[in-house]
């Protein structure tokens, strides 16, 4: 049997959460990772290990921890919303699996990346159970959930597949980018929260404030993950510096720079169009791209759109959740590793 205490991460920082609503959240991650762990195995002893791949390698359990303190604008944490974080974070990580074998990356949070390690096939294969296994979960909560989580993963799958094409002609790049950010980040973050809502006994008024407020917490959290890829060193991340341009991802920053209209960006923009697996050449642009102003505008743009996520919670009377909900966003847009 494995190791129960293996998968647990330590609690997401939230600056704002009292020694109570912490001991909570606490509480109920460890029961989230209980169920993780007992809807993994398998009779295959390899089938369940590389089931947990992924969950043993670590991970801040965003997506779980956002659930859990939803509900705490209403009755609290329940097995309803514990069911609920484990089928949200087994959706998320399904579709690292996939991520994993598009990007042809070698590392996931400093360990290596389940296609490195089993191969493309078997790791499409284990998201696929994973995202199995979520919806098994999520089914127990209702045909309300069921639908969400459907449409959840169509809009996710959709931003992927997006993710991997170049923008169509006659579109507006940025615009393109940002909505492959909805989809493929910020849809799963919002389901997140609207569970944590609807099984917290919150009001649809209150659904509809955190779901939205989930959507640019999820693009907010994306768009700094974009950043941290250019400008984090070596090991800061677990991921390798300027993988996105080593696979010739566009993220906004590199959009910004591909729109300038300064010819001293001739350098780093014919970079940029280029192949950067020569790591010369990759050296080069972050080099460039770290220094250039086009990296300012990616910070003020996710700064922006955290600004626009604590808006949504506007209507929320005040509280030790809504803070701590302030709190995460502010510690998604100004992380550093």
């Amino acid at each position: 049997m494995t190791d129960e205490t293996s998968t647990t991460p330590p609690l997401l920082a939230l600056p704002q959460a009292s020694d109570e609503l912490s001991a909570r959240l606490t509480v109920g991650l460890e029961q989230v990772e209980r169920m993780i762990i007992d809807r993994a195995q398998n009779e295959s002893d390899f089938i369940t290990e590389a089931n947990l791949h992924l969950a043993k390698a670590g991970g801040k359990r965003f997506r779980p921890v956002l659930t859990m303190l939803v509900a705490e604008l209403g009755d609290g944490i329940d097995d309803k919303v514990v069911a609920a974080a484990a089928g949200v974070e087994l959706t998320h990580l399904a579709s690292l699996y996939h991520d994993d074998v598009m990007d042809e990356a070698d590392l996931r949070r400093g360990a290596p990346s389940a296609n490195a390690l089993y191969g493309n096939s078997t790791a499409i294969l284990i998201g696929d159970l994973l995202f199995g296994t979520a919806s098994d979960i999520i089914a127990d909560l209702g045909a309300d959930a069921v639908r969400i989580q459907a449409r959840t993963f169509i809009r996710l799958c959709s931003g992927q597949i997006r993710d991997d094409r170049p923008c169509p002609g006659g579109q507006d790049p940025r615009e393109y980018y940002r909505g492959i950010l909805a989809d493929k980040t910020g849809v799963l973050v919002a389901t997140a929260a609207r569970y944590g809502a609807m099984y917290g006994g919150c009001s649809d008024d209150v659904i509809a404030a955190v779901t939205e407020y989930g959507e640019r917490l999820g693009v907010a959290f994306q768009l700094a993950d974009d950043l941290l890829d250019i400008a984090s060193e070596s090991g800061e991340t677990g991921k390798t510096p300027g993988t996105d341009l080593r696979e010739g991802k566009r993220t906004l920053p590199v959009l910004n720079v591909l729109a300038s209209t300064d010819r001293a960006d001739a350098e780093l923009q014919d970079l940029l169009r280029s192949d950067l697996k020569d790591q010369d050449r990759l050296d080069r642009a972050l080099e460039l791209l770290r220094a250039h102003p086009a990296m300012v505008q990616a910070r003020e743009e996710t700064l922006a759109v955290g600004r626009r996520a604590v808006e949504a919670l506007a209507p929320l009377p005040d509280g030790d959740a809504k803070s701590a909900l302030i709190a995460l966003m502010d510690g998604v847009v100004h992380r550093v590793g």
